[in-house]
């Protein structure tokens, strides 16, 4: 940035000190061309019927008003003294009336001088010349200031350019630095410092709306990041129980013989249960770390008959609790048939959990909004903000089986198909489910 501002500028006062000095050269030559005609004019007055020669031979003399001289058209009329003005066939057209006048440059005794031929009266042509030695010099010194000023304005340029694109780019060097340590340290807790270091808020530009979305992205990594480890450690916790248990009715069954047969058979199907339970949190877990799934994988689902199925899969499972369906309109919404049966039947197993024996648990689909209903102890209201996090268990359901994951697998499930999930005190008791599909 600094090289491409310092080459613009160059480039602007480069050719400002041209456009200048062209005009400077412009003006002083014409004046010098205006004091060459009225002079001219002078002579021509005088020496009206003057015949061929020099009229006046000061251009030697810089003060002097300069020399003139008639030349005739025909060579043959010319006087025997040599000319002081180079006389050209050029001129002699001039006289000859067969040229208009011209200006042009020359040398007198070694002093460069600007001359102009015109005509004076038929035949001859008059030439008048005055030194430029001021004029020259005058467009020298003027060169070398033009010159000296363009330096000058390119290093300033430089100077500048160098310092606005350090100040225009300290996000971007921040940034970069904020990167290198988050790469280094892999702690995305990192963030740009925004206001600029002598203090006041960060100008509106467009790198400093680069390095806000930057610190937004690292927001939002440090969340998941965060997440993750709660998730792995939460995941530690739950399933340090049922291993230390697994392991213990392991070892004592490593000991069978020394067991009576009733002991045995109770190792044996407590090495099952936790078995069950181990692969039923790994299986949750794997759901949990799960992305969500890809459009590509997306299909039509009719709610209706998947619900018929879950409602019946449930009854299986639960067959003390008795399970009321009543599907009012049933639509179709695009999504992962797989993944909607295992978020309805996370509903209906919790549901199922909390029902006391006898109850039914009411299963309602009216259009977009599918509700799940149970007859069981309510959610308290200090528990309805946590009900949808991981491993996270009411003080009713601690006694209950299960790792505290359906719900979270449930509201991760709805939120990947663009649908909500809300939990609520049912009026008359118990705990209501709503999941609506986008319309």
């Amino acid at each position: 940035m600094a090289l491409a501002a310092t080459t613009a500028v160059a480039v602007v006062a480069v050719g400002m000190c041209v456009a200048a000095y062209l005009i400077v050269r412009t003006q002083l030559n014409h004046q010098l061309e205006l004091n060459l005609t009225q002079y001219a004019r002078l002579v021509a007055q005088r020496n009206h019927g003057a015949g061929p020669g020099v009229v006046s031979g000061e251009c030697r003399f810089l003060a002097a008003p300069g020399c003139a001289q008639v030349v005739p058209a025909d060579p043959r009329d010319d006087p025997g003294a040599p000319y002081v003005l180079p006389v050209t066939d050029t001129a002699r057209a001039v006289a000859a009336g067969r040229r208009a006048p011209y200006y042009t440059k020359t040398t007198v005794a070694g002093h460069p001088a600007r001359m102009l031929t015109t005509d004076l009266a038929p035949g001859r042509a008059l030439q008048v010349a005055v030194r430029s030695d001021t004029v020259e010099r005058g467009l020298h010194q003027v060169a070398n200031l033009l010159t000296l000023t363009g330096a000058v304005g390119v290093v300033t340029a430089g100077f500048l350019g160098s310092w606005v694109a350090r100040t225009g780019l300290a996000p971007v060097t921040r940034l970069t630095a904020t990167a290198e340590r988050i790469a280094a340290t892999r702690d995305p807790r990192h963030r740009i410092a925004l206001a600029p270091p002598g203090g006041g808020p960060a100008p509106e530009d467009e790198i400093t709306r680069l390095a806000a979305s930057f610190d937004t992205m690292l927001e939002e990594l440090e969340k998941s990041v965060t997440a993750r480890r709660r998730l792995v450690a939460d995941a530690s916790h739950e399933l340090r129980t049922p291993l230390t248990a697994l392991r213990t009715n392991a070892e004592l069954l490593t000991r069978a013989d020394r067991l009576t047969p009733q002991q045995r058979d109770r190792a044996s199907a407590a090495v099952h249960r936790l078995l069950r339970e181990v692969n039923g949190l790994v299986a949750d877990l794997i759901e949990l770390a799960r992305d969500e799934e890809p459009r590509p994988l997306l299909e039509r689902v009719a709610l209706a008959p998947l619900l018929e199925h879950t409602v019946s899969t449930a009854r299986d499972h639960w067959p003390g609790v008795p399970f009321e369906l009543r599907v009012t309109a049933a639509p179709v919404v695009p999504g992962v048939p797989a993944r909607l049966t295992r978020l309805i039947g996370n509903l209906l197993d919790n549901a199922a959990k909390f029902s006391p024996p006898g109850m039914p648990v009411r299963v309602g689909l009216d259009g977009n909004e599918l509700t799940v209903r149970d007859h069981g102890p309510g959610i308290a209201e200090e528990d309805l903000p946590y009900v949808f996090d991981r491993f996270y268990r009411a003080t009713t359901a601690r006694a209950l089986p299960g790792s505290g994951l359906g719900l979270a697998m449930a509201l991760q499930i709805a939120r990947a198909h663009g649908a909500e999930l809300t939990a609520e005190r049912a009026p008359g008791g118990g705990a209501l489910f709503r999941l609506t599909f986008p319309g």
